[in-house]
């Protein structure tokens, strides 16, 4: 089973930018892409971005399209966060699912979450 730990969270202020990680390891054979979510209180889990393992091609949520970047590197997939905004504030989540999506339902092995806070 594939394992996922999230890392790089932390209080900004707007305008700033910030870079977490998501580090991959156990068997992944069933992780094909893996992306992002996120949930702010009092709100359902949102589709942040996601990757392919295979090729790197993305998919990302209009909302932080030209904002936010997802990337890989070796067993680490990064999600660079530019220009936070307050309502970006959330705990964000990765997970792995067998193929390129924007599904929750389809994402499984879900990390323990890295909480962004963006003060105005």
């Amino acid at each position: 089973q594939v394992r996922l730990v999230e890392s790089g969270g932390g209080l900004v202020q707007a305008g700033d930018s910030l870079r977490l990680s998501c580090a991959v390891s156990g068997r992944t054979f069933n992780a094909r892409a893996i992306g992002w979510f996120r949930q702010a209180p009092g709100k359902e889990r949102e589709f942040v971005a996601a990757i392919r393992w295979s090729d790197g091609w993305t998919t990302s949520a209009d909302s932080v399209k030209g904002r936010f970047t997802i990337s890989r590197v070796n067993m680490q997939v990064y999600l660079q966060l530019n220009s936070l905004k307050p309502e970006d504030t959330a705990v964000y989540y990765c997970a792995a699912a067998p193929a390129l999506t924007k599904d929750v339902g389809a994402f499984h092995s879900w990390g323990q979450g890295t909480q962004v806070t963006v003060s105005s």
